[in-house]
C-alpha cells in the first residue's frame, strides 16, 4: 500500500478548504479557526517538556547553587533505557571524554534522577589528571524522570547531558534478593578486571541491601529504615580511581563498572554505610 507524501496531502487539503470557502456560506470563518486549533495542539509537546523540566528548575539551586551549567555536547555521553525493564535496577552508563587540545581535565561527575525523593544518586570524584572515564551502575527510578549527568572540569565549568527514562516505583520496590541473606553477607566485595577480554575496564560489587527507607517490611507492614552505602573509594595502589558520595537511588548490591588499566598495583576498595559500618578489601591488580 502506497503512502501519500505529507506535502501532497497538505496541498490537497488546502485546495479542498478553498473550494469550500467559495461555495459554502459561513465555511470561511469556521475553517479559518483550523490553524488556531492546530497551533494549540502543537503547543502540547511544549507544555509537556516544560512540565518535565519544572522539577529540575526547583532542585538545581540546591544541587549546584549559583553555578552556570552548559550543554555538554560530546564531552558527556549518557546511556539510559527509554523504558526500564525494572525500575529498581535501571542500567546507566556515563562516558566522559575531553577533545584533543582541550587543556582541562575532569574532576567529577554527578548523577541526578530528577523525580526521585533524593534526586542526587551519586557524586563521583575522579583521579587527578583524568581526561576520559567510563562508569556504569544501576539506579532506582521512582517515576518517569529525566536522568542527568553533570560533569565538572578542572576550571570549575559544569557540563550536562540528560536522558528521559520511563520507570516507576523503583525506590519503594521490594528487594530482589533474600534480605536475611543480604544482611548476613553485608560488606562482602568482588572485583573483576576485563583486561583479558580486551576491554580496559573493571568492576566492583559490594553486597548491601541499600534500603531506601521507602520499602515496606512484609512482616511489620511498616517502612524499612533507610540503610545504604553512602561512600565508596576505589584506589589502584596509592592513586584514586574514583570516589563516590551516594544516596538512596543506588540499587541494592551497588555495582560499578569503570575505566581501568591493570598493573602490578593492588586495587583497594573502601565503603562506608549510613550506620557507620566500614568495609574494606584489597585485590590483586589483575583482578580476582
Amino acid at each position: 500500500m502506497m503512502r501519500r507524501s505529507p506535502s501532497r496531502t497538505a496541498g490537497r487539503a488546502g485546495l479542498v478548504a478553498l473550494a469550500l470557502c467559495a461555495v459554502l456560506p459561513g465555511a470561511g470563518p469556521a475553517l479559518a479557526q483550523a490553524p488556531e486549533a492546530a497551533q494549540g495542539a502543537a503547543t502540547e509537546p511544549n507544555r509537556e517538556a516544560a512540565s518535565r523540566e519544572a522539577t529540575w528548575a526547583s532542585i538545581r539551586p540546591d544541587l549546584f547553587p549559583g553555578k552556570a551549567i552548559a550543554d555538554a555536547g560530546a564531552i558527556v555521553q549518557l546511556d539510559a533505557p527509554g523504558r526500564a525493564e525494572d525500575a529498581a535496577l535501571v542500567p546507566i552508563t556515563i562516558q566522559l571524554a575531553l577533545p584533543a587540545g582541550d587543556p582541562r581535565t575532569l574532576k567529577a561527575v554527578t548523577l541526578v534522577v530528577d523525580e526521585n525523593p533524593a534526586p542526587m544518586a551519586g557524586r563521583f570524584t575522579l583521579a587527578e589528571g583524568t581526561r576520559d572515564f567510563s562508569l556504569s551502575l544501576r539506579v532506582r527510578v521512582n517515576s518517569y524522570s529525566f536522568v542527568r549527568a553533570v560533569a565538572e572540569t578542572s576550571d570549575g565549568a559544569l557540563l550536562m547531558t540528560k536522558a528521559y527514562v520511563k520507570a516507576a516505583g523503583g525506590c519503594s520496590a521490594p528487594a530482589t534478593k533474600d534480605t536475611a541473606d543480604s544482611i548476613a553477607h553485608v560488606g562482602e566485595m568482588r572485583f573483576r578486571s576485563f583486561a583479558a577480554t580486551g576491554r580496559p575496564e573493571a568492576q566492583v560489587q559490594i553486597r548491601h541491601p541499600n534500603f531506601s527507607g521507602l520499602q515496606i517490611d512484609p512482616e511489620t507492614r511498616g517502612y524499612t529504615p533507610a540503610w545504604f552505602v553512602r561512600e565508596v573509594e576505589v584506589k589502584q595502589g596509592e592513586k584514586l580511581i574514583f570516589a563516590m558520595e551516594g544516596g538512596i537511588s543506588i540499587s541494592e548490591d551497588p555495582t560499578f563498572r569503570f575505566s581501568y588499566t591493570p598493573s602490578s598495583d593492588q586495587v583497594s576498595v573502601r565503603a562506608e554505610d549510613t550506620e557507620g559500618k566500614v568495609f574494606t578489601r584489597t585485590f590483586p591488580g589483575g583482578g580476582s
